[in-house]
């Protein structure tokens, strides 16, 4: 069932309050625990930020408030400037999860496209709602919009979010003229689907205007009465600039008082018609022109009880009147009245009963490179390992060590010279937690000896003498593989700086094939925009015979489980079904058959090619009766040529993380680099490698 609702909207001051306070409150009426969460605040500092603490006093949720927020938008800027806006992602998926682990639903609030960070916020709002999975509720305001341009903007990011896989449950068009309300819904039904709640709120004048305590913090006034009703919501404005008698002709219900401070007979006035029964009762009054009332007055004023808000600013009247006029009403923890004034226009407007069944109908059927990176982290955590890392003296290599320091998910052994390392971390200014890093020196290890004994043995039938098993594990390749094969170690990653063979040599030579396999293959975790596919082989095996290629298919599936993919396998070929023919297709169909003799628990289909594999709709056509075709996550292709070109093809051209590769079918896990690797996919291979190393 889903967790969570990501309430979006399209412009500063598009009343989205109205939404989160009165789902929230309708929430809370049909589920015990319900949690509020910020993906991006303006601000760092505790209790800036409005509507956390509103969250927080107005429903009494218990979440400290640092763990309510996700980053900051200066932290989000600097990110995006800097290409690292993943590590902004990778902070709020974290967060958001640990409160959905806590909370029966949350409510997410998206961002307020405030300041110069507005023009990337759509942007934002899509991607954050989509790497975690939420269905979305898009909030529109119409206020100083065309018809035509609001329902233009509203189709259009309709259309956006759902072209990025971001289903939205719900659009709700803010702060409508009433006259405008029945020609909104039918254009509202004739380009939403019928599932899509459509939800129109008029405008209401009571929720536009400020409090008499946000004028008073916009215009940094001087409260001289009535700070108990400070939160009284203002209604339209009388300007006391004329006789007392035609003055009181003006005043409404709510209304404010604006004067000058030495017009006794308009401040008495304007109380007196307050406290009468004949005329309606007043929000506040505002002084102009820096002038205080008479002592006289002050005394009469001061023996009156609960007197309403009077203010004293030093601006002009007319200039006062042109202030508070582009004051937006805002909503604060402290302002009972306001937020009670939401919620009801909420339950007036909104019915929450279909919305919250739209919102819990909602399964996320996407899985985005950063949903499946926390999933790798959190899986890390679950067992701490050591993994081995042979190219000490590598950029890459330490700068990822660093990360995953701070992280605490694993423990790293670097071979090296330890003086030669720890001026390299010197020289790159990185900060490395020694706490979970060790450094050895293979020449001064106090064990070494023991090392070249256990090699001597296990390969003297090989000829190999105890100086070339002395020799040999000077090498940090064979070191670190020995690390491994001794327990002292989980697992090993290598490759930056040496060939393939160079990484796995010693791995077959003493580590072995695990019972069962007969071959080491490799998978890549291709990471799109809104899956993960597996793809093997694309590392190792030139040109399989048919029983390697089911291995390999095996293999790659069952890698596939232990990461949480329920494989669908495509044995890839020229041709679908069987309508080719040919020596490379008949071996992909009879590794097919294989594969389903052996193992008739997975799902397969071959031969079959990538487009109908991985597209529904050609699928469909090319193999009507498939369970796999168009939804195949396990693709295994022929031959080493056609497997390496093709992912790394996907790689480049469509921007898809390539996480791998990750060797298979070793007693213990050693994982091979590129030497064109990333800082990031070393720290991603180590991660898998200490997820394989759980299960040995």
């Amino acid at each position: 069932m889903n967790k969570g609702i990501y309430i979006a909207t399209l412009e500063p001051h598009s009343g989205k309050s109205i939404i989160t306070l009165g789902l929230m409150n309708a929430l809370l009426g049909r589920m015990a625990k319900v949690g509020y969460f910020r993906p991006v605040v303006s601000s760092e500092d505790k209790n800036a930020d409005n509507h956390i603490n509103t969250f927080i006093d107005k429903f009494n949720i218990s979440i400290p408030y640092e763990e309510m927020y996700g980053v900051t938008r200066d932290v989000l800027i600097e990110n995006r400037n800097s290409n690292r806006i993943g590590e902004s992602l990778d902070i709020i998926i974290e967060k958001y999860k640990k409160i959905e682990s806590q909370f029966d639903f949350v409510l997410v609030e998206g961002t307020d496209f405030i300041g110069e960070s507005s023009v990337f916020e759509f942007d934002w709002n899509v991607n954050i709602a989509k790497n975690l999975g939420l269905p979305t509720l898009i909030v529109s305001s119409g206020v100083g919009k065309g018809f035509k341009e609001f329902n233009r903007n509203l189709e259009m990011a309709y259309q956006i979010y759902n072209s990025e896989d971001v289903e939205v449950v719900g659009v709700v068009a803010n702060k409508i003229q009433p006259e405008n309300i029945e020609e909104l819904k039918g254009y509202l039904d004739n380009f939403l689907p019928e599932k899509v709640e459509k939800i129109i709120i008029p405008m209401v004048d009571k929720l536009k205007n400020p409090t008499v305590a946000e004028i008073a913090n916009h215009l940094g006034a001087k409260l001289l009465f009535g700070e108990e009703l400070l939160s009284n919501l203002t209604g339209k404005f009388a300007v006391g600039a004329m006789q007392l008698p035609h003055f009181l002709n003006h005043i409404q219900e709510n209304g404010l008082v604006i004067t000058p401070g030495d017009r006794a007979d308009i401040i008495l006035g304007s109380i007196q018609a307050h406290i009468s029964s004949n005329y309606p009762q007043l929000s506040g009054i505002v002084l102009t022109g820096g002038i205080l009332p008479e002592e006289t007055i002050n005394q009469l004023l001061t023996g009156l009880e609960k007197l309403i808000p009077i203010l004293s600013v030093e601006t002009g009247t007319f200039e006062t009147t042109q202030l508070i006029g582009s004051i937006p009403s805002r909503v604060t923890s402290d302002n009972q009245s306001k937020i009670e004034a939401l919620v009801n226009t909420f339950n007036q407007y909104v019915n929450p009963e279909a919305l919250i069944q739209n919102i819990n109908q909602f399964q996320n059927k996407i899985r985005t490179p950063r949903m499946f990176q926390y999933d790798l982290i959190n899986m890390a955590r679950k067992e701490k390992k050591k993994i081995v890392l042979p190219e000490a003296l590598d950029e890459r290599i330490l700068s990822a060590t660093a990360r995953l320091s701070k992280m605490g998910l694993v423990d790293i052994v670097l071979l090296g010279n330890e003086e030669e390392i720890n001026n390299k971390i010197k020289n790159l200014n990185l900060n490395i937690d020694f706490s979970s890093v060790e450094i050895i020196d293979p020449h001064n290890f106090e064990r070494f000896e023991e090392y070249t004994e256990t090699f001597y043995e296990l390969r003297k039938h090989k000829g190999i003498n105890k100086q070339m098993a002395e020799d040999t594990m000077y090498d940090v390749s064979y070191f670190g593989t020995m690390m491994i094969y001794k327990n002292d170690a989980h697992g090993m990653v290598s490759g930056a700086v040496h060939t393939t063979q160079h990484t796995i040599r010693p791995a077959l030579q003493f580590i072995k094939t695990k019972p069962g396999c007969s071959i080491v293959s490799s998978v890549f975790f291709m990471c799109l925009d809104d899956r993960v596919s597996v793809m093997g082989d694309c590392a190792i095996n030139p040109n399989p015979t048919a029983e390697q290629l089911a291995e390999i298919a095996i293999s790659s599936a069952d890698s596939s489980k232990a990461f949480g993919i329920e494989p669908r396998i495509a044995m890839l070929s020229y041709s679908s079904g069987s309508s080719g023919k040919g020596e490379d297709v008949d071996r992909v169909r009879e590794a097919t058959k294989i594969v389903k003799e052996k193992r008739p628990d997975l799902k397969v289909e071959g031969p079959i090619q990538y487009d109908a594999a991985v597209d529904a709709s050609v699928g469909l056509k090319k193999l009507p009766d498939s369970e796999v075709a168009g939804s195949a996550n396990v693709l295994i292709f022929p031959d080493l040529n056609t497997g390496n070109n093709t992912y790394k093809a996907v790689q480049r051209e469509t921007g898809a993380i390539a996480i791998g590769p990750m060797l298979q079918g070793l007693n213990k896990p050693v994982n091979d680099l590129s030497r064109g690797c990333t800082t990031e996919d070393v720290f991603n291979t180590i991660i898998l490698t200490a997820i394989q190393a759980q299960d040995y």
